[in-house]
């Protein structure tokens, strides 16, 4: 099989080691080229060590682009994390089209943040997806899916880096061997199922205490670790990772004000929500690196009393 992997960091890395490890023939690599001053895309740089075409353009839409793409003669493109976005008309120039991954069930949670949303929004089930992509985002025939487990604690590392990322190359063999086998069955996306949500980012992390504990602890979840949960401390960024939830069971269980820091112990410190207690076990100042939520107390002054948010 003769294979153009399309693909950027730790993921498309893998899945390129994936394709060499079993003698499948990597024609050539494309990836987005780097940032002014960031590192080496690990993609790249397991792609230069094995001698392979490297190809990096800042769009794939180019003319140049599907020349490069053309002149590999490969079976099958693999799209393995990507941020570019690559028109139809690249993707099916390899003889029997190209496939992606998205880890995400699609229809449900298009978009480039789909795996911190199902957390957020309390799901105990999300999986991946082995697409064809076409114009729309996210929105092509699906060719192979896979489900797993969103546990009660589990966090967006714990999802991708347990289940979602070792799932997902293996998907990706499965499916190029399915399609390069002509086995596989492309099933339309229910749009009656369909949903998009836009990144997760700084704006939409933010702690609100008002509301409930439930919906705090699964932002908590869903952010962390990227982009982090945040609330404020005396008017500066205080992000929160790794957390525990109590719920109130009775009237008199209640402590605080909502926002409110109820208690600080040598391991951590814990915050009144609407509902119950949010125990920080890790958090992060603006300027600091990430402490136990004990330390972050013991240096930032945090007491008994303190209002968080406000």
């Amino acid at each position: 099989m003769k294979i153009a992997i399309i693909g950027q960091q730790d993921f498309g890395k893998s899945v390129l080691e994936a394709f060499l490890a079993r003698n499948d023939e990597v024609v050539g690599v494309f990836c987005a080229p780097e940032k002014p001053g960031a590192k080496a895309d690990p993609v790249r740089v397991a792609a230069e060590e094995k001698k392979l075409k490297v190809f990096q353009f800042k769009s794939l839409r180019d003319a140049t682009a599907h020349e490069a793409l053309s002149a590999l003669k490969a079976d099958i493109g693999i799209m393995a994390y990507v941020l570019q976005f690559a028109p139809e008309t690249l993707v099916k120039i390899p003889r029997l089209g190209t496939i992606q991954y998205h880890p995400s069930l699609l229809p449900k949670y298009r978009g480039p943040s789909s795996i911190n949303w199902p957390i957020i929004r309390g799901e105990a089930r999300t999986g991946l997806t082995i697409f064809r992509p076409n114009e729309g985002l996210d929105e092509g025939p699906v060719v192979l899916q896979k489900q797993c487990d969103i546990g009660p604690d589990e966090t967006i590392g714990d999802v991708y880096f347990n289940k979602l990322f070792p799932m997902g190359v293996k998907a990706m063999l499965e499916a190029a061997d399915l399609v390069f086998a002509g086995k596989h069955k492309e099933v339309v996306q229910d749009e009656s199922q369909a949903s998009y949500e836009g990144w997760c980012r700084d704006g939409e992390a933010r702690v609100i205490w008002a509301h409930h504990v439930d919906f705090v602890y699964d932002l908590i979840r869903g952010c962390n670790p990227a982009p982090g949960a945040w609330t404020t401390l005396n008017g500066k960024k205080l992000q929160i990772f790794d957390a525990r939830k109590h719920v109130f069971r009775r009237f008199a269980d209640v402590v605080g004000k909502i926002g409110e820091v109820s208690s600080v112990s040598e391991a951590s410190f814990k915050v009144t929500a609407q509902g119950g207690t949010i125990e920080v076990l890790r958090a992060r100042g603006e300027d600091g690196k990430k402490l136990s939520g004990g330390e972050f107390a013991r240096t930032a002054g945090l007491a008994a009393g303190t209002i968080l948010g406000n």
